[in-house]
């Protein structure tokens, strides 16, 4: 069993940045080793209290995802074992499970979100326009409603706060109208064959999140995570219905316990009591069984 990680502590590799949730650290000039903490950010804001095992599970459903969608675009995993670039048996027991050493690579600076159903911040923008980032719906459509067609809603990654949603238009403008394209295209096709595969386990991808970065050729690689509880949004099929927010397999637990305190959502984030500790725990672990059918070790 892992010991819990909130923040790694590796002396052997330089550490070149710390996200929400992830550590990086330089594995040569050319690669990375990314270490999936058990760190929590909700509403933007990093929370005090780690979730056990959920980098571990983070990086169990990415690897995993990564093998099965290999066919449509390359991604960014090297194969090579993290406990293999780091020295001290206590930090290979940090690295165990939870990092991947990866390609440096040119990460483009927009997110690629891809939506099935009205949920979110999608239906918020329903609500007032008609329309989810520019893309006119049908009239009439309910909460969680399954979308005619999958619709592409870029977004520019934001450093510190939120990401901004922005038009098909404005990422053709920041990237370029081909790549814009291939990744339009590419993330699309990434959306319907896993949510295919996870329909087929019980489970509903309603929306999820691509990141893209280019190799000193000028080609499109799949970086960062890919469909994971973090990045997507998971729903159990059996407790689905049109016109309600359904109960998810993410941190959508803990939102909701936040959003019933009187928080202003900046930081610091009040502490979690210890039962909704362990209730995100689990939702993290039973998304991974139910797609991948592993339990972790």
């Amino acid at each position: 069993m892992n010991a819990t990680v909130y923040e790694s502590n590796l002396t052997s590799l330089p550490r070149i940045g710390r996200g929400k949730v992830r550590d990086i650290y330089a594995v040569g000039a050319d690669k990375m080793l990314i270490l999936v903490s058990d760190r929590l950010s909700a509403f933007d804001v990093v929370l005090s209290d780690p979730i056990p095992d959920k980098g571990r599970v983070l990086t169990a459903m990415a690897n995993f995802w990564f093998a099965k969608l290999a066919h449509v675009v390359p991604n960014h995993l090297t194969g090579i074992d993290p406990e293999s670039v780091v020295q001290a048996e206590a930090e290979k027991q940090q690295v165990r499970g939870r990092a991947v050493v990866v390609k440096k690579l040119k990460p483009l600076p927009v997110e690629a979100v891809v939506r099935g159903y009205l949920i979110g911040s999608g239906w918020k923008d329903y609500q007032t326009s008609g329309a989810v980032c520019g893309i006119t719906l049908p009239k009439g459509l309910q909460q969680a409603q399954k979308l005619p067609e999958p619709i592409f809603t870029p977004a520019t990654k934001a450093a510190e706060g939120h990401d901004e949603n922005i038009s098909f238009e404005r990422m053709c403008q920041i990237v370029g109208q081909d790549i814009a394209q291939k990744v339009r295209d590419i993330s699309i096709r990434l959306y319907r064959e896993a949510a295919d595969y996870a329909a087929g386990r019980g489970i509903i991808i309603a929306d999820t999140k691509f990141e893209f970065g280019t190799d000193p050729g000028g080609g499109l690689v799949l970086i960062d995570e890919i469909l994971t509880a973090d990045s997507s949004r998971f729903w159990p099929a059996d407790q689905y219905r049109v016109g309600a927010s359904p109960p998810s397999f993410d941190k959508q637990y803990v939102r909701d316990y936040l959003e019933t305190l009187d928080w202003n959502k900046t930081p610091p984030a009040p502490t979690l009591p210890a039962e909704v500790i362990a209730r995100t725990s689990a939702k993290y672990r039973e998304a991974l069984e139910r797609l991948t059918g592993k339990t972790l070790a």
